[in-house]
């Protein structure tokens, strides 16, 4: 499994943030993950086993269908200042300025998209993305295409680790965060353990629920003295992830210091990812999570 920021905690964290600040929602990150922590002690992880399988598939599916859906602005380089955060207001979005299209990212994501589809037929030890990771860059370098990069699109990628900081810590804010940090840690509870029973049917595995949760509580603590943000098991990446050949808790050993590398020695060259090959790399995750052969 692999873990990180999600989707769902957006709404949380964003008022948090609008009536806290970064410090309230690091007391919150860190106070979720000593809940996580007593979840698992207390062994509350073995509830999920009393979750019936059409609502895994509900909610794999449903999670397919919203990744897919963030991903329609990139993929057609479509010129939306901002995209609104609920579903139909997306797609109003999305079919308004559909006259926007670029097309030469457009090309650029479905290059992409083939690589990602036809690439196993040729190698299936090295990942179809990464592959078309490496080839649309190129292009796009190469030949000055006009395609939103992820330097573009975020700005630098920085190139060192901040260093680890305490928030500023009260028992008025304490008292605020309760709630707050409860309601991350139940979710991020579910989603983690979701997502592990969503890799368990992908892999033929059985996980430990109780070791999920402490696993996640302790991240959950640490996270925020870097600068990070409130994180639980990522679906999509953890689809991702065994899609391409992951297995074992290896993969997310990899996965993390594979992101520190990029960071740390990759930053000037990973800027330069054009944003609709990613945003093909999510689509395909989310076909490949739809439970389309149902």
């Amino acid at each position: 499994q692999i873990g990180g920021p999600t989707g769902a905690f957006v709404v949380i964290l964003y008022e948090i943030m609008q009536n806290y600040g970064y410090d309230g929602l690091c007391v919150a990150g860190i106070m979720a993950g000593f809940i996580l922590i007593l979840f698992g002690f207390l062994k509350l992880g073995n509830v999920i086993k009393f979750i019936p399988y059409p609502v895994v598939v509900g909610f794999t599916s449903g999670i397919a269908v919203v990744i897919f859906s963030t991903q329609i602005k990139d993929f057609f380089g479509l010129n939306i200042e901002k995209v609104p955060g609920d579903f139909i207001g997306k797609w109003d979005s999305y079919i308004t300025n559909f006259n926007s299209v670029n097309w030469q990212a457009l090309l650029i994501g479905l290059l992409s998209l083939l690589i990602i589809i036809y690439w196993p037929r040729i190698n299936r030890k090295l990942p179809g993305s990464i592959i078309a990771i490496l080839v649309a860059t190129l292009l796009v370098s190469l030949l000055d295409l006009n395609v939103p990069t992820i330097e573009s699109h975020f700005g630098s990628i920085p190139s060192s680790l901040p260093k680890p900081q305490l928030p500023h810590i009260s028992f008025e804010l304490i008292r605020n965060m309760f709630s707050p940090a409860f309601t991350i840690a139940m979710l991020a509870a579910i989603e983690a353990l979701l997502s592990a029973v969503v890799a368990d049917g992908m892999i033929g595995e059985k996980h430990k629920s109780n070791t999920e949760l402490i696993g996640q509580g302790v991240a959950n603590i640490v996270s925020p003295l870097f600068g990070g943000i409130p994180v639980t098991g990522a679906i999509a990446r953890t689809a991702t992830n065994i899609k391409n050949g992951g297995r074992t808790p290896i993969a997310g050993i990899v996965h993390a210091i594979t992101l520190l590398l990029i960071m740390l020695l990759l930053g000037p060259w990973a800027k330069l990812i054009p944003m609709s090959t990613l945003a093909a790399i999510l689509i395909m995750v989310a076909y490949n999570m739809s439970e389309h052969h149902i």
